[in-house]
This record gives structure tokens, C-alpha cells and sequence, in this order.
């Protein structure tokens, strides 16, 4: 391993170890305001920590946002051609409209 990049590996590895806990309970403060700031007054649910508020933040990711990785079946796909767009909509037309293209009634 090189010196220049012995010295920047001991350079981020200290930073990171800082900063990602501080970036975590950043977002479980923000949480925590927002809640208390919102529910309490409006609904009169109670009021909760900042690890409460980091707990909720990772439940949200994990039911909404996901972690950044594309497994699951949830990855980015190719854009649909032109095709595949009238037929995606031609699908959805017939099964919520409950009709075809072309205005006549689906059974």
C-alpha cells in the first residue's frame, strides 16, 4: 500500500466514524421535532425521544424507501418502447374502464 493512500484511508476512516452518528441522530432530531411539533397538537398522540424518532425513520425506509439497493425485484427498468406503452394502456383501459381502445364496452 502506497503512503498517499495509507494517509487518506487514516484520514476518512476517522471522519466516518464521527460523522455517520452524527448525520443518524441529525435525521432522528429532525424526526423528532416534526412529530412533536405535529401529532401532539393535532391528534394528541404522544410525544417521543430521538431514538424513537431514528426508529421511525428506519421503519419508513424499510416500508417505503427501501435501503439503495435495487434486489427485490424493485430495480430500474429499461423505458417501455412506444408499443409497450399502448398496450400497458390498452390493459389498464380494459380492466378499470372497463372498455377497449376504441370505445366499445369489454366483457
Amino acid at each position: 500500500m502506497s503512503i498517499k493512500r495509507f494517509f487518506r484511508w487514516y484520514f476518512f476512516v476517522p471522519i466516518a466514524l464521527v460523522g455517520i452518528p452524527l448525520f443518524l441522530a441529525l435525521l432522528g432530531e429532525i424526526v423528532k421535532l416534526l412529530w412533536n411539533a405535529l401529532l401532539p397538537p393535532l391528534f394528541g398522540w404522544p410525544a417521543i425521544t430521538i431514538w424513537q424518532g431514528l426508529g421511525l425513520l428506519v421503519l419508513c425506509r424499510m416500508l417505503f424507501g427501501g435501503f439503495g439497493s435495487n434486489s427485490g425485484g424493485r430495480g430500474r427498468s429499461k423505458p417501455m418502447t412506444p408499443e409497450e406503452r399502448e398496450r400497458f394502456r390498452q390493459r389498464m383501459r380494459e380492466r378499470f374502464c372497463g372498455r377497449t381502445g376504441e370505445g366499445e364496452e369489454a366483457r
